[in-house]
């Protein structure tokens, strides 16, 4: 202390104002010129799907998808994907409903404690957008970087091979299970919300 002024002994990172495309909307957040996406993600951008594992590039709950490619965002620095356009596990969805990719995990038991299940549904979803019929190795070798601790994977292949029948349109899209709802966050004030304590 100096007087009544605290005087910092780590030198601090500057800020600047990091820019890109995620899920389809124009985004800029104020980061360090050294954060990692994963944090800017979370914590400035409020894409709280993309998970932090190991913080090491071995487990995958971090991936995303940058330019359509699967990215480990705990490896890498946000400054290497601006003006990029990153899609994270909820932009995934197609409006109030999942894509095939999610309801396939969650009908084929895919998913289990879910704490991987980011990681792996963008994985998959990359794999499947540049091949609409992958084999049973292909699957497996897309998936190699994502850990999970409680499926045993079959369940997961399972689910990634049924949602590219969907997306081949070899397999009938299922039925959504509900109407969809408001959205309880409205960006204006001509968008519904939803009633005080309904829950999301």
């Amino acid at each position: 202390m100096v007087g009544e002024a605290h005087v910092s002994m780590i030198p601090t990172t500057p800020k600047k104002v990091w820019s890109a495309n995620v899920n389809g909307h124009a985004v800029q957040a104020l980061a360090p010129s050294n954060a990692i996406l994963l944090d800017v993600l979370r914590d400035e951008v409020g894409m709280l799907g993309v998970k932090r594992g190991c913080d090491l590039g071995t487990c995958g709950c971090c991936t995303v998808l940058v330019n359509g490619e699967p990215r480990l965002s705990c490896l890498c620095l946000a400054g290497q994907v601006e003006g990029d356009d990153i899609t994270t596990v909820e932009g995934l969805a197609e409006g109030a409903h999942l894509a095939p990719i999610q309801t396939c995990f969650a009908t084929h038991g895919g998913s289990q404690c879910g704490f991987c299940t980011p990681g792996f549904l963008m994985a998959a979803e990359a794999l499947l957008d540049s091949n609409p019929e992958p084999s049973r190795e292909e699957i497996s070798c897309a998936i190699d970087g994502n850990l999970c601790r409680c499926t045993g994977y079959q369940q997961i292949i399972d689910s990634i091979e049924a949602a590219a029948e969907i997306k081949r349109g070899d397999a009938p899209a299922p039925t959504p299970a509900s109407n969809p709802h408001p959205n309880p966050h409205p960006e204006g004030p001509d968008q519904p919300s939803m009633p005080p304590g309904h829950a999301r």
